[in-house]
């Protein structure tokens, strides 16, 4: 994924040239990780341009900030209606949509205070299939990390908080470096928690099975899905399990923002299932974009179309 330096940027209460969308190089967040983020998906629909679970992704963002001790003067609405002239600054019909709150240059060192300067910012562009597009239809490889997922006293796991993610960034590349196009991480006890970006489902004797909320973050589109199965007459449990689990099991997927719905064909060069996408998984999956892309209006509340 590659972003240009064409189109503007929202960044503290402005819009702005994204070549001169700029931090200072000793911002807090760029030398600590001190920043909370989101990402979030606008699609093409019959009614336009729609955001896909904005305000969900808004609160969390905020609660994110709130977790993190990072004060806010923004509301959810006024942080709404900046993601909607951003996409409609950008002439976008199709975007990904990453806003980020990080603390600015009020000076090095571990100790922060409320009077330090914070930057909101928000960023859109066109990102097609995280994994690529043929990943959506024949699945993906992935390898069990040799790094764990955090303890819940070791991190915030409710908060999408910037440097969480550095774990995430050496298990992928490891994970490419083996041949293998994502990681899987276990949590501390050796149960199955996430990949670097995404929650995960498996699928046995036709029963849904995620992991429950402790060691991984409260995805938005896992809800999403959870949701859709539940309407689909499918049982769903969120309980813990091992990777052996999911060695046996008939299907498995990632869920993401980014991700979407994305099945896995193979974990630790053990084939799943058939290899290839399952029918409970193509299933959920063909719904899922029937809701982002507007076909369905008993999801239309998750829509907010731009204007």
């Amino acid at each position: 994924m590659s972003v240009t330096n064409d189109g503007v940027i929202w960044m503290n209460g402005e819009l702005v040239e994204r070549e001169n969308a700029k931090i200072s190089v000793l911002s807090h967040g760029l030398h600590y990780g001190t920043g909370v983020f989101e990402g979030i998906r606008c699609y093409k629909t019959s009614k336009g341009a729609a955001v896909f679970r904005l305000e969900e992704h808004i609160k969390r963002l905020l609660d994110s900030a709130k977790i993190m001790m990072m004060r806010q003067k923004y509301t959810v609405s006024e942080l709404m209606t900046a993601v909607l002239e951003t996409i409609n600054a950008n002439n976008l019909e199709e975007c990904y949509i990453r806003p980020i709150i990080t603390l600015g240059d009020g000076g090095l060192g571990i100790a922060t205070t409320d009077a330090y300067p914070i930057d909101v910012i928000i960023a859109v562009w066109q990102w097609g299939a995280y994994l690529g597009d043929e990943a959506l239809s024949k699945g993906i490889k992935v390898k069990t990390s040799s790094y764990t997922r955090f303890n819940v006293n070791s991190i915030p796991i409710r908060s999408k908080t910037c440097g969480n993610y550095v774990t995430s960034v050496l298990a992928k590349r490891e994970a490419n470096i083996s041949g293998y196009d994502e990681a899987l991480f276990l949590d501390t006890e050796g149960y199955v928690a996430e990949g670097t970006g995404e929650n995960i489902f498996i699928i046995k004797d036709g029963i849904l099975i995620t992991t429950p909320l402790t060691s991984v973050l409260k995805g938005i589109t896992r809800d999403t899905v959870l949701e859709i199965a539940r309407d689909l007459n499918y049982t769903v449990k969120e309980q813990l399990f091992t990777r052996d689990d999911i060695y046996v099991a008939d299907e498995a997927f990632f869920t993401g923002t980014a991700a979407e719905i994305t099945p896995i064909s193979m974990l630790d060069n053990r084939l799943l299932g058939t290899g290839s996408i399952g029918p409970i998984t193509k299933k959920i999956q063909s719904a899922y974009f029937g809701v982002v892309n507007g076909n369905n209006r008993r999801y239309s509340k998750w829509l907010t179309v731009v204007k």
